[in-house]
């Protein structure tokens, strides 16, 4: 056995349990293809602090043997691990870095890992049917524990009398939790008042639909108003315990032609499974077309929808429209999200933006400090959240980039809480510490008794005095 031979590949993911089903996957599939070890952590303190996922304990999940062959922990010694995230690799490469270092292997958590994998640094990418085989080979190699496996038997047992395409409908906290204030995490789910027009889509393509989602009172109003499937109609409620409910459904899903879906992991793994590409629904309709789909549903449905889905349903309208609409446009759709979930900081922060691009100040600063004034009397320290949301960073860069102008252009028109929130933006998340300094201090010139401006301030001047060095003035 060779020294890299003995070096692991190793899934570490503490999410949801399609998130990390795809790490162990693609961890795998890099082992079995390289000659390597494959190991995973499975994290049972931080299932323990998950509201909105169904993960069970390992031993629940996966059999003995599987976990004596290949769990490594709760948890493992980062520093012992390198990373693989985001860079082309091969396995020379990787052989290199081994002999240069005592590393126990590489923490393999990416979703998109086995894209960057290259037989040979000038060579195309891996093609995409061959990833789909590895991965589909990894999975069916998994060891499952005899209820897991006995759920994902039950689902491939089941026939479809038409041909089915699956609809997921994800909802936990994209719709209902903290996530519904991070507008980067909106495509990770379809908006439920878009699944009528799906639904009736996919009907004039010849496919019934399997619709599969966490809100089941939603899917079973969604059932009787198109005439879908539920899982439940295929024998879901035979499992009572959550997490071999969620392995049935994604077999289940598994054995439909299509699958539709936000940028959902519980939908990779059911396209692992089966084969079956996962599509979003711009394949079916351009996002003009959905955004005022989504609309006149909610304008003739609202009320039945519960009031954050409804809003999330707004939330999707306004982000397909956001860039071919007026001011005044997208703050009619933005205001109708915020009467249904008033505390979305996110929501604010658009409504401002779109005052700031009329020029109208005034209202935009109105609305910020109805937020900022109500969260730093909570917690007494700045930034409050909503500056930092308006900070936020995704995968792609800085979620709200493009409004940081606007709200330059508002604090430097004087307008207190849009020029704490822009010093802000220009310490944090342009590294322009002196330039909100100067910034900060118009707020404070506007309110200098004002205990948010005075500590944001204090913050920033913190920041520089550090930079420059003990001692500096």
């Amino acid at each position: 056995m060779s020294d890299f031979s003995t070096k692991i590949f190793a899934a570490t993911r503490e999410d949801g349990l399609g998130g990390r089903l795809v790490a162990i996957v693609n961890a795998k599939c890099l082992a079995d293809n390289l000659g390597c070890r494959f190991g995973f952590t499975w994290n049972g303190q931080s299932i323990a602090d998950m509201q909105f996922h169904a993960v069970d304990r390992v031993d629940k999940v996966f059999s003995a043997a599987f976990i004596e062959k290949h769990w490594l922990g709760e948890e493992i010694d980062a520093a012992r691990f390198s990373t693989i995230e985001g860079i082309r690799f091969t396995r020379k490469s990787l052989e290199a870095e081994a002999a240069q270092s005592d590393l126990q292997g590489w923490i393999c958590n990416d979703f998109q890992i086995l894209k960057s994998l290259r037989h040979g640094w000038f060579k195309a990418r891996m093609a995409a049917s061959r990833r789909a085989r590895w991965r589909h080979e990894a999975f069916a190699a998994l060891g499952f524990s005899a209820p897991v496996a006995a759920a994902i038997a039950a689902a491939k047992k089941r026939r479809f009398s038409r041909p089915m395409a699956a609809l997921h409908l994800r909802s936990g906290d994209i719709v209902y939790g903290s996530y519904r204030s991070r507008l980067e995490f909106g495509e990770k789910a379809i908006p439920a008042p878009l699944a009528r027009a799906i639904v009736s889509k996919l009907a004039s393509k010849g496919l019934a639909t399997l619709l599969v989602g966490q809100d089941r009172a939603m899917l079973a109003y969604l059932k009787s108003e198109t005439g879908a499937f539920l899982a439940e109609d295929f024998g879901a409620n035979e499992f009572a315990d959550e997490t071999l409910r969620a392995f049935f459904e994604m077999a289940l899903m598994a054995l439909c032609r299509q699958i539709y879906a936000g940028s959902s992991v519980f939908a990779t793994i059911a396209s692992v499974m089966g084969g079956a590409p996962v599509l979003r629904p711009k394949a079916l309709f351009n996002g003009h077309r959905a955004a005022g789909m989504i609309l006149e549903e909610l304008k003739a449905r609202q009320s039945d929808y519960h009031p954050l889905e409804a809003a999330f349903g707004y939330q999707w309208a306004f982000y397909l429209l956001e860039g071919g609409i007026s001011p005044g446009e997208a703050r009619e759709i933005l205001e109708k999200a915020l009467a249904l979930d008033p505390d979305n900081r996110a929501y604010a922060l658009k409504i401002a933006a779109s005052h700031f691009r009329e020029k109208n100040y005034a209202s935009g600063d109105a609305i910020l400090r109805r937020f900022m004034t109500r969260e730093f009397d909570a917690s007494g320290e700045a930034p409050t959240e909503i500056m930092k949301l308006l900070t936020s960073r995704s995968w792609r860069g800085f979620v709200m980039a493009n409004d940081f102008d606007l709200y330059i252009a508002a604090g430097s028109a004087s307008h207190a809480y849009a020029a704490a929130c822009a010093a802000h933006t220009l310490h944090a998340a342009l590294g322009k510490t002196e330039a909100a300094l100067a910034m900060a201090a118009l707020s404070l010139q506007a309110e200098p008794a004002n205990r948010l401006f005075q500590e944001n301030e204090l913050v920033i001047r913190s920041a520089l005095t550090a930079r420059r060095g003990p001692g500096a003035k």
